[in-house]
């Protein structure tokens, strides 16, 4: 069967219980948040929305049960999530267990969506990889079924220009072997070799998969706090239109940041457990 191409579709902060600590900080960084989304599953989120990719901050309430979400609530607060795309979820899985990738069969749920001609469900269906796979966070895939509820023209302007994921950096001891499961995915052909370790190509997004020396060698004291992690999600990159718009958002709402290497870095300590950049 035919491997999927690498899209990406979105990324995940974890914000465990503090869903309004998160989206507090997330506005304040000039992203343009929907209104709060309530899984069937649970957990709660807002998006930010781009042009064919969004961020989610994702939590569970304070008083939510263990057995609820425990994805959410026994992992680090920051990046925990990246998502492919897929537009067929069960042609996926059949294509990936052909592969011999370890995936979970495909799961649906729901969350209401508000719009002025009243309340609709947006409906996804889910194919993950096992988190023994990937200690560093989820990876899974997201079958959008109601995409017209998802990105919509007023939720993707955002006072800090942003338009698109560019960029992940994960941490891992030994990128050559944290790539082979997406080689398995995607193919040979979709991992390349950088000078720090090995880069999957996902359409207009770099997902790099370096050592802990070469990510504290480009983000120094701005990287997360790996919480006795020697392998995570650390670094989200996003495509700005404007770098000086991205700056004067930060500098008006007085998070911390550096310019360095043509773009903005803002350190982990100030965006919920996760380093930040910001590039035209």
């Amino acid at each position: 069967m035919t491997l999927p191409v690498p899209t990406l579709d979105h990324v995940v902060i974890n914000a465990r219980t503090d869903i309004d600590g998160a989206a507090d900080t997330f506005r304040l960084l000039g992203f343009t948040l929907t209104e709060r989304g309530y899984h069937t599953l649970g957990s709660m989120n807002h998006l930010a929305m781009f042009g064919t990719d969004y961020l989610e901050l994702i939590a569970v309430p304070k008083d939510a049960p263990p057995d609820v979400r425990p994805d959410v609530q026994t992992s680090p607060y920051g990046l925990n999530g990246f998502v492919f795309g897929t537009e067929d979820s069960a042609a996926l899985y059949a294509a990936l267990s052909a592969a011999g990738v370890n995936a979970k069969e495909p799961r649906e749920f729901s969350r209401p969506v508000r719009l002025d001609g009243g309340e609709r469900q947006a409906t996804f269906r889910t194919v993950s990889i096992p988190e023994g796979d990937t200690p560093y966070g989820r990876i899974y895939y997201c079958h959008h079924l109601t995409r017209d509820l998802v990105w919509r023209d007023e939720w993707r302007r955002h006072a800090n220009g942003v338009v698109a994921v560019a960029r992940a950096v994960f941490v891992h001891p030994d990128p050559a072997a944290a790539s082979q499961l997406y080689a398995r995915m995607f193919g040979a052909d979709a991992v390349r070799d950088i000078e720090s370790g090995k880069r999957v190509v996902v359409a207009g997004t770099d997902l790099d998969i370096v050592t802990e020396t070469a990510a504290r060698g480009e983000f120094g004291d701005g990287m997360p706090d790996a919480a006795g992690r020697s392998t995570y999600m650390a670094v989200l990159g996003f495509r700005t239109t404007s770098l000086a718009r991205a700056a004067g958002v930060l500098k008006q709402n007085g998070i911390p940041f550096a310019e360095k290497a043509g773009c903005l870095q803002v350190p982990a300590r100030a965006a919920f457990n996760a380093t930040l950049t910001f590039a035209e």
